[in-house]
């Protein structure tokens, strides 16, 4: 499918209006404001230093913004924390592979689900108690192409399916929005095409939002429906693939000739 050609209409999702976050003197995110329509994926890249993870992280609730406010599904969010988010629908990945590296996948994927059900903070009862949790936990891994791995312990997995099972774990609860914050680092390149392919699936069978922060190109111009491009923590230009390629302020700031337009 050409992401470029997706049409571009639909429900804002989130929306940011004017969110800035201060470190002391820093700052990280200087007033940016960006709409996300429902059921796309949008990319938002930037040099490093740009602020890209820590509007993540405001926006997710791991970080409080200094001013400015956050909306999700018209909702206003701003001060809510991350479990919050996660239970109004927000799924959070991290740089590093956040994953419990001694247990099973299964057993991570049922965690999971089980930290926004009826079950959490049981997590040492039997699992028999939770069938649904489990149930739910076998679906996910099938979901993620790890349904012959479930038994393995997660610290003995390669990367890539590590990336896999961290998918499955923001997966487990269902969320409609996915804030994935460099998926494919540290993966091989022969391993990327892959796991974009499975995000891809699992954002059009499920319906699913993806916001999408990530330093591969290749992946960001393949696979977003529309990018916003940060630069010393504000927005520099926004638009499809084709526009932030041909946009000679990002070409000079940020892309340099590696996607110029021909």
């Amino acid at each position: 499918m050409e992401r470029a050609t997706l049409s571009m209409t639909g429900d804002i999702i989130l929306e940011t209006k004017n969110v800035r976050r201060e470190f002391g003197a820093l700052v990280a995110v200087a007033d940016v404001s960006i709409q996300v329509q429902a059921r796309t994926l949008h990319s938002i890249i930037g040099p490093n230093g740009a602020g890209k993870t820590t509007f993540f992280n405001v926006l997710s609730g791991n970080l409080a913004a200094t001013s400015g406010r956050v909306f999700f599904k018209g909702k206003d969010i701003t001060r809510l924390p991350l479990h919050k988010t996660a239970h109004l629908g927000i799924g959070r990945s991290f740089q590093i592979t956040n994953i419990f590296p001694n247990l099973t996948v299964l057993e991570n994927i049922r965690l999971s689900c089980q930290a926004l059900g009826r079950g959490n903070f049981r997590f040492f009862q039997s699992h028999r108690r939770f069938k649904e949790y489990e149930e739910r936990a076998w679906e996910v891994a099938q979901q993620v192409g790890l349904a012959q791995q479930t038994l393995a312990l997660a610290r003995t997995l390669p990367h890539g399916a590590q990336r896999k099972l961290e998918l499955g774990m923001i997966l487990a609860p269902d969320p409609e929005l996915l804030l994935l914050d460099e998926p494919t680092a540290g993966m091989a390149s022969e391993q990327v095409p892959e796991l974009m392919a499975l995000i891809e699936r699992i954002q059009e069978a499920g319906q699913k939002t993806v916001m999408l922060v990530e330093h591969n190109m290749h992946v960001v111009m393949a696979h977003s429906d529309k990018i916003t491009v940060m630069h010393q923590g504000a927005v520099l230009a926004e638009g499809t693939p084709e526009e932030i390629s041909a946009n000679e302020t990002v070409q000079t700031a940020y892309l340099g000739e590696l996607y110029k337009a021909s």
